[in-house]
C-alpha cells in the first residue's frame, strides 16, 4: 500500500509538472501557426501590388508623342479601334493617314501589310507627302513599282517599341536599312523624319506615325 501511494503521489507530480509544459508547447504552436498564417496572407497579397505596378508601368508605355491628342478617343479609328484590326485596315481608320492608305492601295499591299506578323510600319502623314511636290507625288503614285519600293521601305520585319528608337539599324521590307535615333518622347528616323505619334498599337503591328516620307537608300 505504502508503495501504491508512493507511485500515486509521483503520477500526480509528474502530471502537474507535464500539463504547464503541455499548455506552453500549444500556446507556443498557435503563434507559430498564426505568424505563419500572417506570412502567408502578405505572400498572397505581394501579387497584387505587383499586378498593380505593372499596370501602372504599361500605362506609362502606351502611344506618345504631340500628334497623339487629336487620335480619336472612341471608335474604329481610336487607339482601342486601331487596336483591334490589321495595320492596313486601321491605318485606314484614321483620317490623317488617308494619302499613306491610297497609297497602299495602289501598290497592292493592303493584303500584304494586314497579313504579316510582328512588324513596324512608319506611317506618313497626310501633312508628310503634302511636302513632295504634287508633280513628283503623281508621278510616284502612277508608278507602282517605285511607289511599292517607298512603301515597303517604311516597314521593318520586327515590332519596334520606343525603348528600340533610342539607337539602331533595322532592315526594311525593302531590303535596305534604317536608322533610329532619340530619347524621351523625341526620336528620328533617318535623321530627317520625327515621330509625332509613336507606339500606336494594331492587331499585327506597332505604327509610329512619322512627319516625313522615307526615301529608300
Amino acid at each position: 500500500m505504502k508503495i501504491t501511494r508512493f507511485q500515486r503521489a509521483a503520477v500526480t507530480v509528474v502530471a502537474a509538472v507535464a500539463l504547464p509544459l503541455a499548455l506552453t508547447s500549444c500556446s507556443s504552436d498557435d503563434k507559430d501557426s498564426k505568424a505563419e498564417s500572417s506570412s502567408a496572407a502578405e505572400d498572397t497579397a505581394a501579387p497584387e501590388e505587383t499586378a498593380d505596378d505593372a499596370a501602372g508601368d504599361a500605362a506609362a508605355d502606351g502611344p506618345f508623342g504631340p500628334a497623339c491628342a487629336s487620335v480619336p478617343k472612341t471608335g474604329p479609328g481610336s487607339f482601342e479601334g486601331m487596336g483591334q484590326a490589321p495595320v492596313a485596315t486601321a491605318a485606314s481608320n484614321n483620317p490623317e493617314l488617308s494619302t499613306l492608305v491610297t497609297a497602299v492601295k495602289k501598290a497592292g499591299l493592303v493584303d500584304t501589310l494586314n497579313t504579316a506578323e510582328n512588324i513596324t510600319v512608319f506611317a506618313p502623314t497626310n501633312d508628310a507627302f503634302a511636302k513632295i511636290p504634287k508633280a513628283d507625288l503623281d508621278a510616284v503614285l502612277a508608278d507602282k513599282e517605285m511607289l511599292t519600293k517607298i512603301l515597303t521601305y517604311h516597314v521593318v520585319g520586327e515590332k519596334l517599341a520606343k525603348k528600340q528608337l533610342e539607337s539602331g539599324t533595322y532592315d526594311t521590307l525593302q531590303k535596305s536599312t534604317l536608322t533610329t535615333a532619340g530619347s524621351g518622347d523625341s526620336y528620328k528616323v533617318n535623321d530627317s523624319a520625327s515621330v509625332v505619334c509613336g507606339d500606336v498599337p494594331t492587331a499585327n503591328a506597332t505604327v509610329h506615325i512619322i512627319d516625313t516620307v522615307l526615301m529608300p537608300k
